[in-house]
């Protein structure tokens, strides 16, 4: 008996249905390369975002990637997140192989809003996953300014 992974048949529904679904007031615009994604990536790590009162915390999944392999850029309010998982090399002389971990590059941008301080964003890497701290720009309060008299 063949074991066979499930490759739908029309991968493009699934495409259209995100584009169905975008919600655009979200900090990641679902993803802005998306929809080009597919044609200079070979995989698309999964991506979690929180705001918090002072900071955004963008969380990805990226088992087997060293953080040699990870470029994190920021340009024009759109933060990108880049690299490969290089393919192990191994050899097999007998039995059946079967590889459900994708290999290659990974592509993910996401739109920043104002509010974002680009100028202050950290990246680190623990245990395969990439957590990404984007500060927020301080508010400026009202300055309260004394009215003399002449």
């Amino acid at each position: 008996m063949n074991i066979a992974r499930y490759e739908p048949r029309y991968r493009g529904l699934g495409l259209l249905n995100r584009l169905l679904n975008d919600d655009l007031g979200s900090l990641d615009f679902d993803n802005l390369a998306g929809r080009e994604t597919a044609a200079v990536a070979d995989w698309t790590p999964a991506v979690d975002i929180r705001e918090e009162a002072d900071r955004y915390l963008l969380t990805a999944d990226l088992p087997g990637v060293k953080p040699d392999d990870i470029d994190v850029t920021m340009e024009n309010g759109v933060l990108t997140i880049q690299g490969q998982r290089a393919a192990e090399t191994t050899t097999e002389t007998g039995g059946y192989k079967r590889y459900e971990r994708v290999r290659g590059s990974f592509l993910r941008r996401f739109a920043l809003p104002d509010t974002a301080n680009g100028e202050d964003i950290v990246a680190e890497t623990r245990h395969g996953v990439l957590e990404v701290t984007i500060p927020k720009h301080a508010e400026l309060a009202p300055k309260k300014i004394a009215v003399k008299q002449a």
